[in-house]
């Protein structure tokens, strides 16, 4: 069965979700990447963002007899948000980032603290991820921050599915990925040396 989450979603419905776990959302989004953090940590939120899922996306946009059609919409790297997050998440409380590529320790503590979750999409799909999005409600910051960087507000219909990779119970798919990896390479090395 699908598990799909509405917006706005409530913290305890964020608090719920498990590393391993695989979500659709269906409801408001909007796109961040750096710019966009910065800007709305400097000067507020255009729009209320509580319970909201957040992409890092820059998408690419079209305009279509005076609205806005998303032609692309994949994941960028999430890393490079790593910055500014946790404080993000202490000013406005969304419930699900949605992004590539995993983040960090401090990230983490955020969520843990908020009751969120960050979301793997899987890179190069975003024609794919463009199908999911139903409208473009507004756009904010466009003439000072460009089409990529700018906050894309979109009404989506199950977008996913998206893999639950940090939970709010501190764990993380990229540490147990990586304690996972860092054996096998261990196992590797120990059988190439009994081959010699």
């Amino acid at each position: 069965m699908k598990r799909i989450l509405t917006t706005p979603i409530s913290e305890q419905e964020a608090r719920d979700l498990h590393v391993g776990d695989v979500i659709y959302i269906t409801g408001t989004m909007f796109t961040a990447r750096d710019e966009a953090h910065l800007t709305m940590l400097e000067q507020g939120a255009p729009f209320p963002i509580e319970g909201l899922a957040l992409y890092h996306c820059g998408p690419v946009v079209k305009q279509d007899d005076g609205g806005w059609e998303i032609v692309s919409a994949g994941p960028t790297t999430s890393a490079r948000m790593e910055i500014f997050e946790d404080r993000f998440l202490a000013k406005f409380p969304v419930r699900v980032i949605i992004g590539k590529g995993g983040m960090g320790e401090k990230t983490l503590a955020a969520l843990k603290k908020v009751g969120a979750v960050y979301t793997h999409y899987t890179g190069g799909a975003g024609a794919l991820a463009a199908r999911a999005i139903s409208t473009v409600t507004d756009v904010h910051w466009l003439n000072e921050l460009g089409m990529p960087e700018a906050v894309w507000v979109l009404s989506v219909v199950e977008f996913g599915p998206l893999t639950v990779a940090m939970d709010a119970h501190g764990k993380s798919l990229y540490s147990t990925l990586g304690e996972t990896v860092d054996k096998n390479m261990q196992a590797i090395h120990d059988q190439i040396e009994r081959s010699k």
